[in-house]
């Protein structure tokens, strides 16, 4: 462990640490989520587990959920400093579940919010003592020893290998979890389900174009065929600068 710690890491030090990640072979595939809990007291706690069919995004939850719950197990009241490299996780639990609760967990599209289960198990551990939850990002395989520990235990259980689990004391602990970039904001992004809808998705082939409602149905004409070309469209305007770039008048027709 580090012995000459800054100011903000001597602040971290008095909280609980959370470090969380998920992994998968295959998108769905098997998957794996790797935790690494340090309590106030010192004590680490690394955590992983594995799941035969599912995705990343659910074991970037899973692993959150898990050490989340191991922390309310130890009756630990002080402030837990949570770190992901999940910008999904991250916005979902500090900002988008608010408006999935409130539309009965439909997205803005009235579509059903993905990992709705898992979300539901996290709200459920962290609305009572929201207040007590710190959410900090860190951007993943940069060389950040808490998120890269976790990613190693992932990435091993999403492979069945054999994972050897820390539990001890900080002071024989091989990984510098103080060791931080200095910002650790959330990234701004809209939520997926608050993306802009596409106005339409244009195929060109031959000497037709043709509007498609849905990139399926553009798919469909597309896939396989020597020459076509398509691309999505966010406005007519859109459309017409669409046609100029691929060498047509603006006003080519459109069926």
């Amino acid at each position: 462990m580090t012995s000459n710690l800054t100011h903000r890491e001597a602040e971290f030090k008095k909280t609980t640490m959370l470090f969380c990640d998920g992994a998968c072979s295959g998108n769905p595939g098997t998957g794996g989520y790797g935790t690494i809990v340090r309590f106030e007291t010192g004590r680490i706690l690394e955590l992983g587990g594995s799941k035969k069919l599912t995705t990343n995004n659910e074991m970037e939850l899973l692993g959150a959920l898990v050490g989340i719950e191991s922390i309310l197990e130890s009756r630990n009241s002080g402030t837990v400093n949570v770190f992901s490299d999940s910008v999904y996780f991250l916005r979902g639990i500090s900002q988008w579940v608010h408006g999935w609760k409130k539309r009965g967990w439909l997205t803005a599209e009235g579509q059903p919010v993905a990992n709705k289960e898992i979300w539901q198990q996290l709200i459920a551990v962290v609305e009572p003592i929201r207040k007590r939850f710190v959410w900090n990002f860190v951007r993943g395989h940069v060389g950040i020893p808490g998120n890269e520990r976790c990613d190693e235990i992932a990435v091993g259980y999403s492979k069945r290998d054999s994972v050897e689990l820390y539990e001890g004391d900080e002071n024989n602990y091989s990984h510098d979890l103080f060791l931080l970039p200095p910002d650790l904001s959330i990234p701004e992004i809209k939520s997926p389900s608050e993306t802009k809808t596409a106005f339409s998705y244009l195929s060109y082939l031959g000497s037709e174009v043709i509007r498609h409602k849905t990139w399926s149905e553009c798919e469909q004409r597309v896939k396989g065929r020597s020459g076509a070309k398509f691309k999505k469209a966010m406005s007519p305007e859109d459309e017409s600068k669409i046609l100029i770039s691929w060498g047509l008048k603006p006003n080519h027709p459109i069926k």
